[in-house]
């Protein structure tokens, strides 16, 4: 049991516990019971903090017992030092936590490499012991009924999507480029939405985060999307409009990844944007969780 030293004086922490509960129910009978240790024990430990402190701490009377004025000075001392060591024990757990810890995270494609990657990046740089798992949903919104249901604290998903009984915060809007196969001529010129809407495309099935950007913004041309390939394999999408197979609408991180590749990259008239969010429950998050979502609050907007 940890100690409480003060100068010659050695005193325990269930030492202080047992005084503080003969206090509350006065009587030693009483307080052994409620803290289910045998009376002999009880009464072991007292006589040594009254040893430890020079003082009697409580007067017999009758079958309780009455505090001295030695033992009322010692309560509110007592109750403090109690206080501060759970405060120092909490503050080791969550050390402990951060050090030998794990966090398990959904998100949905696009965000779980652009930003997630940078904030996994990081953490992991602050927090080398902390292990995560990235799970990739069904779609925007199985993201939320996953955390909800518990199988993952923290989540990125659509801004969009409703995210009830849990806590939120928007993560900084990314623009959607064009990328076009290789063979497209160079133009510095931004795609006007009516022609990108007579391109053939690439994209992934309906209700996936890449098909809602591609279907929402080719709505506002009133035109259904060409669809030149339909694939489950969001990895799939970048070969396949390298090999000309078609174009695509990704976020700049991916797109800037294709063009080191060869593609053909440029910006939408009007510009496109989406937004993340970052979701979380409230309800026993962990100090990793805690920590992680403490430091996408903190992330620089222009990062």
């Amino acid at each position: 049991m940890p100690d409480i030293e003060h100068g010659a004086v050695t005193v325990e922490r269930k030492q202080l516990e047992y005084f503080l509960a003969i206090a509350s129910h006065g009587s030693f009978s009483s307080a052994a019971h409620a803290l289910r240790i045998a009376q002999p024990s009880l009464s072991y430990a007292i006589r040594g903090l009254e040893q430890e402190v020079g003082a009697t701490l409580f007067r017999r009377m009758g079958r309780g017992v009455r505090l001295t004025p030695a033992g009322e000075a010692l309560v509110d001392p007592a109750r403090q030092v109690l206080r501060d060591f759970t405060r120092v024990l909490t503050a080791a757990q969550e050390v402990t936590g951060l050090v030998s810890g794990r966090l398990d995270i959904v998100a949905v494609t696009t965000l779980a490499v652009d930003p997630l990657t940078a904030y996994v990046g990081a953490f992991r740089n602050r927090y080398p012991g902390v292990e995560f798992s990235v799970i990739d949903p069904e779609n925007a919104a199985a993201v939320v009924d996953i955390v909800r249901r518990g199988l993952c604290e923290v989540g990125l998903t659509e801004h969009d999507v409703s995210a009830t009984g849990l806590d939120t915060f928007d993560l900084p809007e990314q623009e959607v480029l064009a990328v076009l196969p290789p063979s497209t001529p160079p133009t510095t010129d931004a795609l006007p939405l009516n022609d990108l809407a007579e391109l053939n495309h690439v994209t992934t099935p309906r209700g996936t985060t890449t098909r809602n950007v591609l279907d929402s913004v080719l709505a506002m041309t009133g035109k259904p999307p060409r669809i030149a390939v339909e694939t489950a394999h969001r990895a799939a999408i970048v070969p396949l409009v390298l090999a000309g197979a078609g174009a695509a609408l990704l976020p700049r991180r991916l797109a800037r990844d294709a063009a080191a590749q060869g593609a053909i990259v440029v910006q939408v008239d009007p510009p496109v944007t989406r937004q993340g969010a970052l979701v979380w429950s409230p309800q026993n998050i962990s100090p990793a969780a805690q920590a992680f979502v403490d430091l996408v609050k903190g992330w620089p907007n222009d990062a």
